[in-house]
């Protein structure tokens, strides 16, 4: 129950609304606090957010398509018949390495969007919420994912499409497709930190370029490295996309080497158990 009171001062239309005391004490009652929400829980949220971004912009997918689709033919074409004789041939050795770069070059977007969040105050507002600390950092890497799997799969379709055929099949596809995703997801952790040490957008691309080229292009993913000097040999082969490449390539064409799988997931655990460290000790401090 309430009352209205009025005085002969005040209009009617401009009457006070006094509350019961029944409503004010149903008002003011404590109420139980929602529950915390889970560590996976805010992080599919936090993951959700990084891919309603590339809703609202989906000029953000013209790394995941256009990018892959220019490397292939690019590379393909002008290449294949120099190297191997023809570009179909060329192609079956060519194509599981060049979705391989694609993707892995694209894991440091992740670190220039963790940047970029940070300089315009996002995380300082992500900090405050009662979530668990690492979730927005998991999460907008969660979202990332999706990036590597739809530049994946558009690398493959162009490849059926220009001839390639897969020894492994559908199986062997998905394999080194999920594979790829592993190992870019814990690669995806050192440009998190180099987002995190960076003043600017800028410097963590330039220096994620720096490091990615000679990764790429100093591995088996364009030749075999036997045609190489014995020196650079020695570079290619413990490179860790070189083996990388090889455990892909190898699933894919249905032969899987294993010492090449072991060694990526392996390889994919120590980053993320030491740049994931490292990363939440920046973020924690910073």
């Amino acid at each position: 129950m309430s009352t209205t009171v009025t005085s002969p001062e005040t209009p009617d239309s401009e009457a006070l609304y006094v509350p019961a005391p029944e409503t004010m004490a149903a008002v003011m009652a404590r109420s139980e606090r929602p529950p915390r929400p889970s560590a996976w829980s805010s992080s599919l949220t936090f993951g959700w957010r990084a891919m309603l971004k590339i809703k609202h912009v989906p000029e953000q997918l013209f790394d995941v398509t256009a990018f892959p689709i220019i490397m292939t033919l690019m590379f393909t074409y002008l290449f294949g018949g120099a190297l191997a004789g023809s570009t179909g041939e060329y192609l079956q050795f060519f194509l599981p390495g060049v979705m391989v770069t694609s993707v892995v070059m694209i894991t440091m977007y992740t670190g220039t969007g963790l940047n970029t969040d940070i300089e315009k105050g996002v995380f300082d507002r992500f900090r405050t919420l009662p979530v668990w600390r690492p979730s927005a950092l998991v999460g907008m890497i969660f979202g990332d994912v999706l990036r590597y799997i739809l530049a994946a799969t558009t690398i493959v379709l162009l490849g059926l499409a220009l001839g390639f055929r897969p020894g492994g099949g559908f199986t062997g596809v998905l394999g080194g497709i999920g594979l790829l995703v592993v190992f870019s997801f814990a690669f995806s952790w050192i440009w998190t930190m180099f987002g995190l040490l960076m003043r600017s957008e800028k410097s963590v691309m330039s220096v994620s370029m720096m490091v990615l080229f000679p990764l790429t292009f100093l591995s088996n993913v364009f030749v075999n490295p036997s045609t190489m000097p014995g020196w650079l040999q020695a570079f290619v082969t413990v490179n860790p996309i070189t083996q990388l490449v090889a455990a892909v390539r190898s699933v894919m064409a249905g032969a899987w080497d294993w010492s090449a799988i072991t060694w990526t997931l392996v390889a994919s655990g120590v980053l993320v158990a030491v740049f994931g460290t490292l990363t939440m000790r920046l973020y924690n401090r910073k």
